[in-house]
Order: C-alpha cells, then structure tokens, then sequence
C-alpha cells in the first residue's frame, strides 16, 4: 500500500494508505473492501528513521487548507480539513467498523495537477477521509 496523507489529529494523527496496485485489481474506492487504510496513532509522535537499504521516494507534497479557509494562498493546495464533503456520486459516510455509528468526516482530497505525482482517485475524483473519536477508529474512501 501507498504511504498518502498524514493528518493533524489533537493528540495524534491520522495516516492514510491506498492500493496503487497496477493495474488497478483492487477496490482502492471503497472505504472497507481492504484497498485503503487509515490508522489513528494517538499520543506524541516522532519521525522514523530512513531506512539504510532500498528507495525512500517522495514524488510530490502538498498542503490541505482550513475550512473555511481564512486567506487565499498562492501555493499549490489540494484538498481541505474539517467543514463538509463535496460528494461526487452521493453520501458514502462509512460506518464505524467498533460501534457503527456514522464518522466525523476530517479531510478531503483533490488528485493532483502532475500526472507523475497525483493520487489515481478515477481521473477527476476526489479522497475523503473520515474519524470515530471515541474508538479511535478512521477510514478512507475515494469517488469519481
């Protein structure tokens, strides 16, 4: 799986994974077939160390900005923290997988403007993720 997104969480974050299997066998779109992941890690965080053997590759980074967003910037931005989804295709809220209730959504992803670097959310789609406070809990999902 993809390393993806790592997300603000107070304490913690959350850490977004994907499928980017070629070519493409996997349901990367839906939030609980196994082809995305997101972990909450709660608590005082530190960086890994580089591994000493094999490639560490970092194709791109962007930034989210605030909803709402207090001032426009001239950086590259894709996506957005907090507010409410811009649904493509309709609601897809997952449930919590620990006690079922419809999660927080957190953040939303554009795909990227460099076909190099972009996430592969369908051609035009959008990511959304989503979080269970009380049982630390979140998913990822992507429409088109």
């Amino acid at each position: 799986m993809l390393f993806f997104a790592h997300l603000p969480l107070d304490p913690g974050v959350i850490a977004v994974f994907l499928c980017q299997n070629n070519p493409g066998l996997c349901d990367d779109w839906d939030a609980t077939a196994g082809a995305n992941r997101a972990f909450v890690f709660e608590g005082r965080l530190s960086a890994a160390t580089v591994p000493a053997d094999g490639e560490t590759l970092l194709g791109a980074v962007t930034a989210l900005r605030p909803h709402p967003a207090d001032t426009p910037t001239a950086e590259p931005v894709l996506g957005r923290l907090g507010g409410e989804p811009d649904w493509l295709q309709g609601d897809e809220t997952p449930g919590c997988p620990s006690c079922g209730a419809p999660m927080s959504f957190t953040a939303e992803f554009e795909e990227g403007a460099d076909f190099a670097t972009s996430a592969n959310f369908g051609g035009g789609g959008l990511g959304y993720v989503f979080h269970c406070r009380p049982c630390s809990e979140a998913a990822f999902l992507w429409q088109r």
